[in-house]
């Protein structure tokens, strides 16, 4: 019979794992990144994650480690978002992530089956299309998505017989004017970002745009074998969100639950099953830590999606009536963690050099409970360009 294991013991081994129990050292920045991959969407919550994790993080340290060091890259990755990841375990993320089947590709980039059928073309085709004509486009440039399809989707057109070439030319479902070719241009780019083709330079205003991996890193990423990489995904997820199942990983990841088996079954015999919601597994090596894990303590201002609030058995961290307020909420919210839990949301708003932090906690606040927070608030500040900040706390 499986060993029980409680809810509290969870929270802390995630925490934990997550480097959310204690910020990792000046130095730690790439071990925070490389843990389970930061995503940076809506843009900019990957540096607040970051500094969540990190002691005395900045801007200016991130933006050395992306622009000159190269040693921290920014990829399409788990669920067709951006992420940053270290630059060494990019097949982990890259390679790892990519479905071995075209229909588990399509499931990860949803939205272009359509288009595909319309035009009697394979996303295998389709990627291949794209990638044929990506150098002659990109190099030595950087551009944003609408100008990079909209180029790619120009040079590809005359290369498709007729029927083809009128249906890829013709206005299609994704955008006002857009053609057909151009928009599925789009979710073949996805595709080749995860075959290490291109990645995101850093934004430029309010655009990201791509560049050639071997041009912006001036080497070429080392293949890695698909298993191996898909094995190492698998496991890094687990040492994150564990006790975990086939479908919480497969919704994490952005595929189905039935095509769980081309990583599942390459670190089965190394996982033991639990007791927590049902059945659970969890990697072996870390049943020690999952029931001795430190308690957490402290605070911290989470950005939206941050790694941690990225888990799908939500409940765990939040109880059910709060989900709305934390994952549906019109704007997307930050979150805040106090002593291991979600004990409300926040939401920064910026007028010049000064920020303003809203507050909204899910039950009443003791005066030195507000302390942390406006602590927190404080190192938040010079990461979103502010000198000054200003909390406002209100309660549900």
């Amino acid at each position: 019979m499986a060993d029980k294991v409680s809810k509290d013991d969870v929270i802390a081994f995630r925490l934990h794992a997550h480097q959310l129990t204690a910020r990792l050292g000046e130095d730690g920045l790439l071990d925070a990144a490389g843990r389970c991959a930061i995503q940076n969407s809506p843009p900019g919550s990957a540096l607040l994650a970051l500094h969540a994790r990190v002691k005395n993080l900045t801007p200016e340290l991130v933006a050395q480690a992306i622009t000159e060091d190269k040693s921290l890259l920014q990829s399409w990755c788990m669920r067709g978002s951006p992420f940053y990841f270290p630059t060494a375990d990019a097949p982990v993320f890259t390679t790892g992530v990519l479905p071995p089947t075209e229909e588990g590709r399509i499931h990860l980039i949803l939205g272009v089956e359509q288009a595909l059928a319309a035009l009697g073309m394979s996303l295998t085709e389709a990627v291949e299309l794209t990638g044929a004509e990506i150098d002659a486009v990109l190099s030595g440039r950087r551009l944003a998505i609408n100008e990079l399809g909209a180029e790619l989707a120009g040079r590809i057109a005359p290369k498709l017989p007729k029927r083809q070439r009128g249906s890829w030319e013709a206005e299609g479902p994704y955008a006002p004017g857009q053609p057909l070719g151009e928009g599925v241009v789009h979710f073949c780019i996805r595709i080749l970002t995860l075959q290490r083709v291109v990645c995101f330079a850093p934004r430029a205003g309010n655009k990201a745009p791509f560049v050639l991996v071997g041009e912006w890193l001036g080497r070429t990423i080392p293949d890695l074998d698909p298993e191996v990489a898909r094995a190492e995904l698998l496991r890094r997820y687990l040492r994150s969100y564990g006790p975990s199942t086939r479908g919480d990983f497969a919704a994490w990841l952005g595929i189905k639950a039935g095509d769980t088996d081309p990583w599942w079954s390459l670190v089965e015999d190394e996982l033991a099953q639990v007791e927590f919601n049902g059945r659970s597994w969890i990697l072996a090596e870390d049943l020690d830590a999952l029931r001795s894990a430190p308690k957490p303590q402290g605070v911290r201002l989470l950005p939206p999606r941050d790694p941690y609030t990225q888990m799908r058995d939500r409940e765990t961290i939040v109880d059910k009536q709060h989900h709305r307020e934390v994952w549906k909420t019109v704007g997307e919210p930050g979150t805040v963690l106090a002593n291991g839990r979600i004990t409300g949301i926040w939401r920064p708003r910026k007028s010049g050099r000064r920020l303003t932090v809203t507050v909204k906690t899910f039950g009443s606040l003791a005066a030195r409970d507000r302390k942390p927070i406006l602590e927190e608030a404080g190192q938040v500040a010079p990461l979103r360009g502010a000198s000054s900040v200003d909390v406002e706390f209100e309660t549900y």
